[in-house]
C-alpha cells in the first residue's frame, strides 16, 4: 500500500484547518499515512522561514485574515489568539509518535484532538492531563504519555532531519512515495487528484 509522509506541527493552525480531510482522502484512495510531527520553528530556521511574530506586519495581518477566512470555509471553530499558543510542542508530538508505534487507536483523531484543543478549546497541549485526555479520546492508553519518551525524542528529531531532506519547509506538508510534494491544507484537493491518477 502507498504511504504518504505527513509532516505537521501540533500547534500549526493550518494543520488544524485541514481537519480530518487527509484521513478521508487516504481512505478513499487506499493509502496509509505516516504521521511525522516535527519542531516547526527549527524547520523554519533550517529552510529560510520565520516565525509569525518575526514576519513583516503586512504578512502578519494577511495571516490573521486568511486564517479566519479558511476556518469559515471549512466550518471549524477557530480562535485567532488562543490562550495557550505558542507552547512546547514536544510532549504532544511524543504522544503522537508513541501512539502510532503502539497502534490500537486512531492516530488521525489524536492529531486533530491536539490541534482542536489549542485552536478551538483553549487548552494547553503541553499539559499532561490534556495529553492523556486526547490519547484516551482517540482510543489509546493514557499511559502512552509517560512511556516511550526516549523513542519520542529521537523520532521527533529524526522527523526534522527527514523533513529537510525531503524538501519540506512548512506545515502541513504532504509527500507521496514518488516525491510529489503538497504544502498547505488548501492543497489537499490537489493531493487527492494526484493520488487518484497514480496506479497502486
Amino acid at each position: 500500500m502507498r504511504v504518504i509522509d505527513y509532516y505537521f506541527a501540533t500547534l500549526s493552525p493550518y494543520a488544524y484547518l485541514a481537519g480530518t480531510r487527509l484521513e478521508e482522502i487516504a481512505a478513499r484512495q487506499g493509502v496509509q499515512i505516516n504521521y511525522k510531527p516535527l519542531d516547526l520553528p527549527a524547520l523554519f530556521a533550517r529552510t529560510g522561514g520565520s516565525l509569525p511574530k518575526d514576519r513583516h506586519i503586512s504578512r502578519q495581518e494577511y495571516r490573521a485574515q486568511e486564517l479566519v477566512r479558511q476556518a469559515k470555509k471549512v466550518n471549524l471553530p477557530f480562535n485567532l489568539k488562543p490562550a495557550f499558543w505558542p507552547v512546547n510542542m514536544a510532549p504532544s508530538s511524543y504522544a503522537v509518535i508513541a501512539a502510532q508505534a503502539a497502534g490500537g487507536g486512531d492516530v488521525g483523531a489524536l492529531v486533530h484532538s491536539f490541534l482542536r484543543a489549542c485552536w478551538a478549546e483553549e487548552k494547553n497541549i503541553a499539559h499532561d492531563q490534556v495529553i492523556r485526555d486526547c490519547l484516551e479520546a482517540a482510543g489509546f492508553d493514557a499511559s502512552l504519555a509517560d512511556s516511550g519518551l526516549l523513542m519520542g525524542a529521537e523520532t521527533y528529531a529524526q522527523n526534522l532531519e527527514d523533513a529537510v531532506k525531503a524538501g519540506v519547509f512548512g506545515a502541513p506538508f504532504y509527500v507521496t512515495p514518488d516525491d510529489a510534494r503538497f504544502w498547505g491544507q488548501d492543497r489537499l484537493e490537489d493531493l487527492e487528484s494526484y493520488l487518484a491518477g497514480q496506479a497502486e
